[in-house]
């Protein structure tokens, strides 16, 4: 059997030749998330209740495009694909019935990241439930399976849903995360994880409706993998592994007290009801609530209103039509009726609460549940379930678990869980700026800090200053790495989504050019990615539609690295003669009497540098689709920060990392391994240095040892320049230096940048 392409060895991923991997990802694509046929991103409404009748092929692109699209990736130094699909997008028809020609297309597409040599694992992407619940994920006929109705969603607020706003470009910024404490969501993720113990009258088909969904949503990630695997090609050389499901939620499961916000709900926006009200909207009770929204110190009460359904309820009526998707309802499920009046939580004679703590404890062992208990029962429960699934068909498959966002991890450490290959797998945003869409460079919370009980008050948590800031990030993010480690054993980290908002300060760099605040945020962000000792991470999100009115087409979510109406980093030539295995005199700046002195080899003779940078940094989109922002907002393109994401980073590494970094304001990248043995010829320690950063005639590289070379090359499928190095064994460092530019300039200012002059002089440019 030939090694595995990628492996774990303890808390590292190695390659064939025994290096240690380090993952620079990102999330393909945030498009995966809504149909193509019909084309029904959040903002529109037309044919939204037709969702058995969709199809989602052609998502996350089309064949035609997809070489632009990885080529792009590839060349912005990604070597992870973190590849979204949703359930509704295999089996959107009904329960059983799945879409061989989505599954087609995906193998095909999954087929052509083989050959730009992506390692690339499968996400099953969910967010608030579905997209008929205010996000994305699972098939429509879901919905009706747990007895609710979608259509009364909106006089309910079972669920706030874009596709059904009044007016969508006054959706609520975030209010789509807020689903997750609002009736539809609660009752769903209660069912899906804990069903059989708090809803045991709700059976369908003889089975509890928590195996029920489950079962359907495991057997089609099945299906999936089988289909991958009778492909032939992809399995382990480029389907690496699976992730569990995104964000899984808890619903009401832990809720002590059903009547009252429960403290550990830190988000609240909009009209904020409490679990009851929620139920008695759902039944079609007027309730008055608090309404609240979101300052720089998190959320703050703004008011109150009175939601009136009017009588609507959000369940399906008694008359509902039950034989639509062939399955048969036991009769103790009573259709128009709450199913939790049916379980004794209310009684809706008289509006009366029964059972304010019905979810506090295991019905099982009669122990109080906190969001620990539930992710070391019920979570856990169903990650087997899932695990066994894919494992059963891909056997060498790399498991990322995602537990709940933000929550104690599983303990697993020292038990039969504790699977030597596992990937702890968390999420992490900078809530301020999220929520906010402002980059506040004066002072930030550390919100981890705050989960965990660390300050006698929040107020301590304030940490003041961008130094300060982006410390914070880095420790929050060593903090949630460490506790992986603690709780669930050995394993690599790899925070599998974080990102920034793009249309911070009222889409100010979308009127200007000027991307400085993004620029200042990304960087933050992947300053505390390089520092914290994770073994990689897949950036949150490459949108192929994403454009600057309505950002990824999803929510009001603007968070995409791409946008049809901003400019692209410039994509060079390829080499003239890549089979030549001649060193050439190096053009990069070094000192040849130095010991640290090595050749530096590239065919390259139209790299970016000073000398072309004003040229080249304006090469357009290469994507056939075209935008239709209006002029106000896509007059002034700009490099949308890709300063900050496109970055050096070890890619295959001698021994073991002990640090590595970018500093982009200097553009200085820096790093330190150990190992035992020296690098041979055939398996130096390999870098990714992105051509933006670092021209051939404008960057200087030293080593504590050994040679080294520059070259452009698709060695392992997609161009890309990356630095080589053959150093002795022991503790050995590097430092690569290039071009420093102004972070988020605007277009046609580049040589207005501070100090830009005065690098083109140092290599040898002629200013026009």
């Amino acid at each position: 059997m030939a090694p595995l392409r990628l492996r774990i060895d303890g808390r590292t991923f190695r390659d064939t030749k025994n290096r240690e991997v380090t993952l620079r990802g990102i999330n393909v694509a945030g498009d995966a998330k809504f149909p193509t046929s019909p084309d029904l991103p959040s903002n529109k409404s037309d044919h939204f209740y037709d969702g058995d009748d969709v199809s989602f092929v052609d998502r996350p692109f089309s064949i035609e495009e997809a070489h632009t699209h990885f080529s792009r990736l590839k060349r912005w130094g990604y070597t992870l694909i973190r590849y979204i699909f949703t359930w509704e997008a295999i089996e959107h028809a009904g329960p059983g019935m799945y879409d061989e020609e989505w599954i087609r297309h995906t193998i095909q597409v999954l087929r052509l990241a083989k050959g730009y040599g992506f390692h690339v694992f499968i996400d099953p992407h969910q967010d608030v439930w579905s997209r008929f619940t205010g996000g994305s994920g699972a098939p429509m006929w879901t919905i009706y399976a747990v007895g609710l109705n979608p259509r009364a969603f909106p006089a309910t607020e079972a669920a706030w849903v874009h596709n059904t706003y009044p007016d969508p470009a006054e959706y609520p910024k975030m209010i789509w995360a807020t689903n997750y404490t609002r009736l539809a969501c609660q009752v769903i993720f209660t069912m899906f994880f804990a069903g059989k113990d708090f809803v045991p009258k709700a059976i369908i088909d003889g089975k509890n409706i928590q195996d029920y969904l489950q079962d359907h949503f495991v057997a089609a990630c099945r299906h999936l993998a089988l289909r991958i695997q009778e492909a032939g090609d992809l399995e382990n050389d480029v389907v690496i592994g699976w992730e569990n499901v995104n964000e899984p939620n808890r619903g009401l499961v832990g809720f002590q007290d059903i009547s009252v916000i429960p403290y550990e709900q830190k988000l609240q926006k909009g009209p904020s009801p409490t679990a009851w009200q929620a139920i008695l909207l759902g039944s079609g009770r007027s309730c008055e609530m608090d309404t609240w929204d979101f300052g720089g110190l998190g959320p703050y009460k703004s008011g109150s209103t009175l939601v009136d359904p009017k009588g609507e309820m959000a369940w399906l009526s008694a008359d509902y039509d039950d034989s639509r998707y062939g399955w048969k309802r036991d009769p103790g499920w009573k259709l128009g009726e709450c199913i939790w009046a049916q379980h004794g939580i209310w009684d809706p004679s008289d509006d009366t609460l029964l059972e304010k703590d019905y979810f506090a404890k295991d019905p099982e062992s009669g122990r109080k549940i906190d969001c620990e208990y539930f992710t070391n029962k019920w979570f856990m429960s169903y990650y087997r379930k899932h695990r066994e699934a894919i494992i059963s068909v891909h056997s060498d498959a790399i498991l990322f678990c995602q537990p709940p966002v933000l929550e104690i991890p599983p303990s697993l450490k020292g038990t039969k869980d504790d699977d030597p290959n596992m990937v702890f797998s968390p999420h992490f945003y900078d809530g301020v700026t999220l929520m906010t869409k402002k980059w506040n460079r004066y002072w930030n919370v550390d919100v981890f800090g705050i989960l965990r009980g660390r300050y006698l008050s929040p107020a301590f948590a304030i940490k003041i200053g961008e130094t300060a800031i982006r410390n914070c990030f880095r420790d929050q993010l060593s903090a949630i790495r460490r506790e992986g480690i603690d709780y669930m054993g050995n394993h690599p980290c790899v925070f599998t989504e974080i990102g920034i908002p793009y249309d911070m300060d009222d889409k100010y760099a979308y009127k200007t050019g000027d991307y400085s605040s993004q620029s200042s945020a990304m960087d933050a962000n992947h300053f505390a990615l390089e520092s914290c000792g994770a073994n990689g991470y897949a950036l949150w999100v490459y949108t192929v539609m994403n454009n600057h009115e309505w950002g990824d087409m999803w929510n009001g979510e603007d968070l995409s690295i791409f946008s049809l109406d901003d400019k692209v980093l410039p994509l060079s030539p390829n080499p003239n003669n890549k089979d030549s295995k001649s060193p050439s005199a190096s053009t990069v700046s070094v000192d040849r009497s130095s010991p640290a002195y090595s050749e530096s080899r590239s065919n390259n003779n139209s790299p970016v540098s000073p000398r072309n940078l004003r040229q080249t940094l304006s090469t357009p989109s290469l994507s056939s689709q075209k935008s239709n922002t209006s002029a106000v907002l896509g007059s002034n393109p700009g490099y949308r920060a890709a300063e900050a994401y496109v970055r050096p980073s070890p890619i295959a590494t001698v021994g073991n990392v002990v640090s590595s970094g970018f500093d982009l304001r200097n553009c200085v990248f820096s790093m330190t391994l150990e190992c035992e043995e020296a690098a041979t010829e055939d398996a130096p320690t390999e870098i990714f240095l992105p051509e933006y950063h670092f021209p051939r005639d404008g960057t200087g590289v030293e080593v504590s040892s050994g040679k080294w070379t520059i070259s452009v090359d698709d060695a392992d499928g997609g161009m890309i320049q990356r630095l080589r190095w053959w150093h002795d064994q022991g503790k050995q460092s590097l430092t690569a230096k290039g071009v420093k530019t102004r972070q988020g300039i605007p277009l046609g200012q580049e040589a207005e940048a501070p100090g830009y002059l005065e690098q083109c002089r140092q290599s040898g440019c002629v200013i026009m």
